[in-house]
């Protein structure tokens, strides 16, 4: 069977920069184009060149790309100037990128109303922009704006603007559903009319993904005929996202009536990367990962019901799709009131702990943890702090420091120009090596200023902490009232870019805080090798 070669498109650095809360500088747009090149990515869209300074510099000095295409994109020349006279055009046409992606208008209500020129000067525009992109010896290509709406409306022109782009000389003809509103029934019948006109390998298709449709609607595209699919780390873009290519590349490469059908870029060595680059993205956005993203989330392979457990145990495809290998991501057993004993056995030997399955520890340890899930706790998101309390009760934690005390005060005041502020300061004494110790730490709050102050002196143990940091905090309320429970999360990462989470339950949120940051330093410890207190 001859396989089709699949093109990969990512506009995470252009559409993705549109997500409200984004905002790339270059350093960051040069870091995603090298994690994408070194995927496999077959094109770059590396932004709009003159439309801001960050992408304008971002061109000037172009990441160097070993494999992937860097492209600039812009829109179609003015009404009303030559392609020659247009500084918007130019800024495109001389940016240091061997393609160009010009968007058009290929919905006759846009032309009408938003361009306010006749059908046929859009044509031309469309036919002129693209030679000038060909003249220039770059690769052109054509982003048909609402093209599926555009067809529904009126498929004789949008037809027509695809045709003027070819007989400009584009090389792709990217079909977009940029309001996202089309069914995967509608980009199958379409995508399949329009191949019928227009070969598959010189269409593509850009899908936003407003009705949770964008991947679905992507491989409806794929299986009608395109040949290249455009989308963006994580699904970012504006209002709900574009195509996830995270999701798209594993599907593409590993399921049943794709794999066989079609080649890509990316070699399947390197499959196991997209984990990587994922959290990579949300690292430098500084966003915490989605636990429940397919294929590359934290919980995409989490199993927490006994009976799944065992299933899982006995041959991991009952409750697996995919070998959580194959994209870099690992098998998770959870351990949790609704868990057995085959639960935490599995979870014991993923942490590393050897216990023989009929120690009488291990029924007490399950014990414990249901009790504690009862009192508030959840150990679901909070492996670091499943993993202590295991090993505390197998006796395999050794005391690094005690805790003697710790006070928070807060304080709202004028400051030295009269702005009024609040602040907050922590006090903490502990006793290391039978040293007392006592700390003062300042914050935006009582957690912060704790978190200064715990891990300000530590003495020997300071060394091992410098790379620690606190990377989010979660609240929830358990129960009603004055003297409600309360459960503190807290996440924790490190220089070498593990990242761990703990809780801590108290009906007083500053008290079950300091419990959860108690369990971050204790684990970072305890993971790094450093050796007990000395008495």
């Amino acid at each position: 069977m001859t396989r089709d070669r699949l093109f990969l498109f990512d506009t995470t650095l252009r559409d993705g920069a549109q997500t409200q809360g984004v905002d790339f500088s270059v350093e960051d747009k040069r870091q995603i184009a090298q994690a994408l090149d070194e995927l496999g990515i077959d094109y770059i869209e590396g932004g709009w060149p003159g439309a801001n300074p960050t992408d304008t510099t971002f061109f000037n000095e172009p990441p160097k790309l070993n494999h992937a295409t860097l492209v600039a994109f812009g829109m179609t020349k003015r009404p009303g100037r030559s392609t020659g006279n247009d500084p918007g055009l130019a800024s495109i046409l001389d940016a240091k990128a061997s393609a160009c992606c010009l968007v058009g208008k290929t919905w006759d209500f846009h032309v009408d109303v938003a361009l306010e020129v006749s059908r046929e000067d859009n044509i031309r525009a469309i036919t002129e922009s693209m030679a000038a992109v060909a003249q220039r010896s770059r690769e052109p290509m054509f982003d048909a704006e609402h093209f599926f709406d555009g067809y529904k409306a009126n498929p004789a022109y949008a037809l027509r603007c695809l045709q003027a782009a070819l007989d400009g000389g584009a090389r792709w003809l990217v079909l977009c559903d940029t309001n996202g509103g089309t069914l995967p029934h509608e980009v199958s019948r379409i995508v399949g009319e329009v191949t019928k006109v227009f070969v598959g390998d010189m269409l593509g298709v850009h899908t936003h993904n407003d009705t949770d449709n964008a991947v679905a609607n992507t491989l409806a595209a794929v299986e009608a005929g395109v040949r290249q699919i455009q989308g963006t780390l994580n699904g970012l873009g504006e209002r709900c996202g574009n195509a996830n290519l995270i999701s798209l590349i594993p599907t593409l490469m590993l399921k049943p009536g794709f794999k066989e059908r079609f080649d890509l870029s990316i070699d399947p060595s390197k499959l196991k990367q997209v984990t990587h680059v994922s959290r990579l993205l949300d690292e430098i956005l500084n966003r915490t990962p989605n636990r429940h993203a397919p294929y590359v989330g934290a919980s995409a392979f989490a199993h927490k019901g006994g009976l799944h457990a065992s299933a899982v145990a006995k041959d991991p495809r009952t409750y697996e799709h995919v070998p959580p290998e194959t994209v870099g991501n690992a098998r998770k057993i959870l351990v949790s009131d609704q868990a057995g004993r085959s639960n935490l056995l599995s979870r014991l030997v993923e942490l590393g702990i050897d216990v023989d399955s009929k120690d009488a520890r291990v029924t007490t340890l399950l014990e414990r943890i249901k009790e504690r899930e009862f009192l508030g706790y959840s150990y679901d998101g909070a492996e670091a702090s499943l993993e202590l309390l295991a090993r505390r009760a197998l006796g395999q934690v050794p005391t690094f420091f005690n805790v003697e005390s710790f006070r928070v005060s807060v304080e709202r005041r004028h400051n030295a120009i009269g702005e009024e502020v609040t602040t907050s300061e922590a006090v903490v004494k502990v006793v290391v090596d039978g040293e007392r110790l006592m700390s003062v730490g300042e914050g935006n709050g009582p957690v912060n200023a704790l978190d200064q102050a715990l891990r300000k002196d530590l003495g020997r143990y300071s060394k091992w902490l410098e790379d620690l940091r606190l990377v989010d905090f979660k609240v929830r309320i358990l129960t009603a009232g004055t003297e409600a429970v309360t459960r503190v999360m807290v996440e924790s990462a490190d220089g070498s870019g593990a990242r761990w989470s703990t809780v801590g339950v108290s009906p007083n949120i500053v008290d079950a805080s300091f419990e959860a940051l108690l369990d971050s330093v204790t684990y970072k410890l305890l993971r790094d090798g450093a050796s007990p207190t000395r008495s």
